[in-house]
């Protein structure tokens, strides 16, 4: 089994990345495709738009954030699926989230990467 690790998208490609899965529902601004480097691009399993918005608005809302997130990660049959496909490609590789939100510890990422640990 695969080791997960969560990297922002304007960090360099390393191989040790292994499968490199984009978890934003939108393309990272100023970033061209071939020099992200990404080898699957899963937007289901981001956070609903309605609830990016609702959290970009103000950062201290982080906590509640992660909750809401956390319901909708299994609730929801089209993200069911998405975190499977993730947790299938850690059964055969080391996986890194990549993600471009600017803060590097209150973010979607960390939580999905906590919530797919736990499911393993």
């Amino acid at each position: 089994m695969g080791d997960l690790k969560i990297k922002r998208v304007y960090e360099d490609y390393e191989k040790e990345d292994g499968t490199r899965i984009l978890i934003d529902r939108l393309w990272p601004r100023g970033v061209k495709k071939e020099d992200a480097k990404i080898d699957k691009w899963i937007k289901e399993i981001a956070p609903t738009p309605e609830l990016r918005k609702w959290f970009h608005k103000d950062i201290e809302r982080f906590y509640e954030f992660k909750e809401r997130y956390r319901k909708e990660l299994a609730n929801n049959e089209e993200t069911s699926s998405a975190v499977t496909e993730v947790l299938e490609n850690l059964q055969e590789d080391d996986v890194t989230l990549i993600f471009a939100a600017k803060d590097e510890q209150r973010n979607h990422a960390k939580v999905l990467q906590e919530f797919l640990e736990e499911k393993r």
